[in-house]
Parts: structure tokens; C-alpha cells; sequence
């Protein structure tokens, strides 16, 4: 046991914490240091409510029950937890989650050193919108500024990890130094709200948040660093057991709100849903409709609302009619629809032989080749060059339709409009995966890294396949799966910048040029379907010039967080259900 841990600390290490009234009893002793009054810190999305501060549970749980509306509070150090539960058992819970404390010295210094980024603390206007939009894509609730305590009362401070090369904000962390926040008498610390962009291509960001605060806490001269952590969170866990965090017995407790709804009524059906159907499926529950679940692991369910009622996959409901979904299937039908209404496509035509084929290419130089009718990617190769990858390419777009296309391929950015009751609702330009050397490991690693943190970050829908495309694409850069690139050196791993192949996603909505917005709606409305993902290639958003190049039926509305997709598809739905101006 730690010299420096006190007798309090050593039993809920042991986990024989005392009683509420003993509790009390003991910082009673101190009650000078810790101040006459109860202790809760404003984090900007909620409070913290540090438990052994509270005179009695009767106290701590009515202070739970002044939670804001939009808020989310926290109870934490709670020793007796039963006490302040039995006070108020359909209002407040136990939050699942385990308390995990790094004693300062069990700590050990990174052995390794990780590039392209830097910690500072957040403090214009631009680093709040940057890390809000972050923890939206994390689920998060976002932080208001104005709400903090003031640093000098004992108030967090906020991290944030910014790309080297794009000054994008690529993860963020909370930090409260416990002895300004409450006095408190252990010289303690906690880390709250860690976040890294799931589409963050550097390695170690979250390490170094956590690295940070640990070492920026230890020079204050504080002893340990707490956190808390969701039960089944494996991914967090392994990061804290490597840094050597151990598990403290002492509880936390909030209020039942519809954010806390999960934690305290457990996974629902929809829980088995994917990210597609779930972003439409919590939308509606928010607005009291009623969700039937057909088939989680299909992404079906009927919503329900007023005598109304729609059944749904993801983005297609009963208002896309069959004519319009097939449309969008078949390729050739697509080109053929768009073309008639007069907008720009590239050249298209069937596989064929192999000399047709040829003739094609010769005509073209650069092809791309894709089955009929696909999704998320599959069998798609770009920018073919000799017959030899085309037939290849042929052979294994076949795998996933026996029809196979051929295109005129557009140098240009891959560009998705979304388009909901043929109106734009999100824009966003589509990179394909890519892969950032940091001149230790191999490429091969560096996308296994990624990919598990995509999958993470994504429950499974996203990851780079090692396949014959990503191999193709590293041969054509001169690498192999086992090439070491020097660091801070960018590869693209795919040519294809499908989400599901771990390409990643820039909104921009805001600078979309009003002639692509234009085609976009003209293009849905020629295919006459009320929800569809327009993929066109461009030089930029902001510029009048494109080449269409497919539409998809069943779109990903969680792929543009945090453009209200969900809200705008409920409201195509349910009109009534929208709340009132």
C-alpha cells in the first residue's frame, strides 16, 4: 500500500469503504479545508457533485434532483450508494461504471514516442466548436464555456490534441485538480470527457491526453489520478491497465434523464441495431413515436406515430417506391435516368470481351470498374490503366454481380449529397484511407492500428480490408504491406473512398457551391425517391463543376453528424411529430 495513501484510501483499495456517517464523520475533521459548503464543480455539460462534501445523503440526493433540463450531473465518491438510492429509487441510479486511480508513483514514462501532434488547453470560441463537434461524433454531450466554474474556484480545464499538419482537433480531454476544486486533504486529480476523432489517423492521441494530464497533475505536486469508466468499455481498459490505473471501490450516482436512458434501463432491441438504423431509431424516441424492431440485424423497424405508421431499413422506408430503388440499383438504369436530365456523367458501358474491353480503355486511358449493382464499395477499382488490372478487376467485381461496368475515370474529389424531401440536408467530400508513418512500425500495421480504432468507433461498419485493391494501391505507390514509412509521411492505403472501407468524411455543407446543390436535387428528383446519397467528383465544393457518378437508396445518415440528418428524415416521415417553432 502507498505510504502516502490515508487510512480512507487504503480501505477502498481494499474495498472496505465506510459507511456514509463514518464517512462524514472523517472530513468532518477537516471541515475547515474543505469549506462549509457542498462541493459541485461545473464541467459545462453538467456537474460535478463530490459526495463525502454533502452534510448527509438526504442533501446529495436532493442536489441530484436539481439537475438542469439538457444536463447531465454526477455523484461521485459515493460511498453508501444505497443510502441516497433508498431516498430516491425512480428518480436517481447507480451509474455502471468503475472508478479507476493511478497512484502517481506507480507511474512510468512513455518508452515510445508518438508524432504530428500537439496538447495545449482549449481557449478561443474555435477550440469549444472544434471539440464539441468531436464529442457530438463521440455521442458526447458538448461543453458551454460560459457555464464552467472559473478555473480560480476550483474549475476543469479542457485539452485538446491538434494535428501538426491540418490544426485540426483530433481528441480532447477534462482535467480536475481536486485539491483547487474541494480541498482536497489527498492531493488528488480526475480526468474526465476522453475523446479521439474516429476518423484520426495519427496513433497514441489518446495515450498522450492521458500522459499529459498525469505528468501536468504530477508537477503540481498532486498524488494520484482518478476516472471513470463504463464496466464494458475493453478498448479504455486496456489503455488505463497498461498506465497502471487499478480499480477503486467507490460508486457514483445521477439522475434518469433520457442522455443516462441506456445506462439505466439497459440495451434495448435497437441496441443490436448498426449506427444507420440506430441514429433513426433514437431520433424517433425522442419525439414519442413508437419503434417496432422487425429485424435489428437487417437494420429493419416500423415507427409508428399517430395513426400513421412506416417501416424502415436504415434510410429506405415505405415512401422510396420499387421503381425508384431500382433505379438506383442498377447502375446502367442510373446513368441512363441522370444523363436524360441533362446532367454531367462519365462514359459508361457493360464488360464485355476482352477486346471490347480494350477499345474502351484505349479510348478512355484511365477506367474504373464496378459491379452492376453494389454497395459499400465492393468490387469498385479506380483509375485502371492497362488491361491486364482491368480483366483482374472484372473478374473480381463478378464476385458480387455477374454484371460488371465499365466507366471513363475523373480525376477530382469524391464528393456525398445528401438530399432528404428533395431538399440538401448534408454535404461532405470523402477521402479514401489513409495511413501516417511514424518510421517504427510497418505499413501493415499501421492499418490494422486504424482499423480497430474505426471498428471501435463504428461497432464494426468501418475498417480497411487488407485486400487485392489495398495491395494494388501500395504497389502502385512502390510499397508492400511491410514498407516502413518515415514519419510524418501520408499514404493513401485505398483509391475508393467508401466509409466502409475506412475512408473518412469532411463536412461541407456550409461551402457547397449552389450549381452542385442544384444537381443534386434535380438528380433526385429525375429518380423520384425522397431519400437518396448522391456521389458526384469534383475539383472542390465550392466550385460549379462535377461528374455524377451513382446514387444509393439506403444512404448513411450517421455519416454527417452533426448536419441534423435524422431530425430532417423524421420530419419526412412524420411531419406532425416536429416540435413546435
Amino acid at each position: 500500500m502507498k505510504p502516502h495513501a490515508t487510512a480512507y484510501s487504503q480501505r477502498l483499495l481494499r474495498g472496505q469503504a465506510p459507511s456514509y456517517e463514518r464517512l462524514q464523520a472523517r472530513f468532518a475533521e477537516d471541515r475547515s479545508a474543505l469549506g462549509t459548503d457542498p462541493i459541485a464543480v461545473h464541467c459545462g455539460w453538467g456537474r460535478l457533485l463530490i459526495g463525502h462534501t454533502f452534510p448527509d445523503p438526504t442533501s446529495l440526493a436532493e442536489e441530484l434532483l436539481n439537475e438542469n433540463p439538457g444536463e447531465r450531473d454526477i455523484a461521485l465518491y459515493v460511498a453508501a450508494p444505497q443510502q441516497i438510492l433508498g431516498l430516491e429509487p425512480t428518480q436517481l441510479f447507480l451509474d455502471p461504471s468503475d472508478t479507476l486511480r493511478l497512484w502517481f508513483s506507480d507511474y512510468r514514462q512513455a518508452t515510445r514516442v508518438f508524432r504530428g501532434f500537439r496538447i495545449r488547453r482549449a481557449q478561443s470560441s474555435a477550440d469549444w466548436q472544434a471539440i464539441n463537434q468531436l464529442y457530438l461524433a463521440r455521442n458526447m454531450l458538448p461543453v458551454d464555456p460560459d457555464l464552467l466554474t472559473p478555473r480560480h474556484a476550483g474549475g476543469p480545464v479542457y485539452w485538446l490534441a491538434e494535428d501538426e499538419d491540418s490544426g485540426a482537433v483530433i481528441g480532447s480531454v477534462m482535467g480536475l485538480d481536486h485539491q483547487k476544486a474541494f480541498h482536497d486533504p489527498e492531493h488528488g486529480s480526475s480526468l474526465w470527457c476522453l475523446a479521439v476523432d474516429p476518423q484520426c489517423t495519427r496513433p497514441g492521441v489518446g495515450e498522450v491526453l492521458v500522459r499529459h494530464l498525469i505528468e501536468h497533475f504530477m508537477s503540481r505536486g498532486l498524488s494520484y489520478l482518478d476516472l471513470s469508466v463504463l464496466h464494458d468499455n475493453r478498448q479504455a481498459k486496456c489503455l488505463y491497465a497498461k498506465l497502471g490505473f487499478r480499480t477503486l471501490s467507490t460508486f457514483a450516482i445521477k439522475r434518469k434523464n433520457g442522455i443516462n436512458q441506456p445506462l439505466f434501463l439497459g440495451p434495448g432491441p435497437e441496441a443490436q441495431f448498426n449506427p444507420y438504423a440506430r441514429i433513426i431509431v433514437e431520433e424517433a424516441h425522442r419525439r414519442g413515436i413508437d419503434v417496432q424492431v422487425d429485424d435489428a440485424e437487417a437494420g429493419m423497424f416500423t415507427l409508428s406515430h399517430g395513426g400513421r405508421r412506416v417501416r424502415c431499413r436504415e434510410s429506405l422506408s415505405d415512401l422510396t417506391s420499387a421503381i425508384s430503388m431500382s433505379l438506383c440499383q442498377d447502375k446502367s438504369l442510373t446513368h441512363k435516368v441522370l444523363k436524360n436530365a441533362g446532367l454531367n456523367l462519365p462514359a459508361q458501358r457493360l464488360a464485355g470481351n476482352a477486346d471490347d474491353n480494350l477499345a474502351f480503355l484505349d479510348e478512355h486511358e484511365r477506367v474504373v470498374v464496378k459491379p452492376l449493382d453494389g454497395e459499400q464499395g465492393q468490387g469498385v477499382a479506380v483509375d485502371l490503366r492497362t488491361i491486364e488490372e482491368v480483366q483482374r478487376a472484372i473478374d473480381h467485381a463478378r464476385q458480387f454481380d455477374s454484371r460488371v461496368l465499365l466507366e471513363s475515370f475523373h480525376e477530382g474529389l469524391d464528393l456525398r449529397v445528401l438530399v432528404i424531401g428533395f431538399e440538401v440536408v448534408a454535404a461532405a467530400i470523402r477521402r479514401p484511407a489513409e495511413v501516417i508513418g511514424d518510421g517504427q512500425h510497418a505499413i501493415g500495421q499501421l492499418i490494422e492500428a486504424q482499423s480497430r480504432r474505426r471498428q471501435a468507433a463504428t461497432d464494426g461498419e468501418s475498417k480497411i480490408p487488407l485486400d487485392h485493391e489495398t495491395q494494388r494501391t501500395l504497389q502502385a505507390a512502390g510499397h508492400d504491406y511491410d514498407s516502413v514509412l518515415p514519419a510524418g509521411e501520408r499514404l493513401f492505403v485505398r483509391r475508393t473512398a467508401n466509409l466502409h472501407t475506412g475512408g473518412t468524411l469532411e463536412d461541407v455543407t456550409a461551402i457547397l457551391h449552389p450549381k452542385l446543390a442544384d444537381a443534386a436535387i434535380r438528380a433526385a428528383r429525375a429518380l423520384d425517391i425522397p431519400v437518396v446519397g448522391l456521389d458526384l467528383m469534383v475539383p472542390a465544393a465550392d466550385q460549379p463543376h462535377y461528374v455524377f457518378i451513382e446514387a444509393n437508396e439506403r444512404a448513411g445518415l450517421a455519416n454527417h453528424e452533426p448536419q441534423p440528418t435524422a431530425e430532417r428524415f423524421v420530419d419526412l416521415l412524420f411531419p406532425h411529430s416536429q416540435p413546435a417553432a
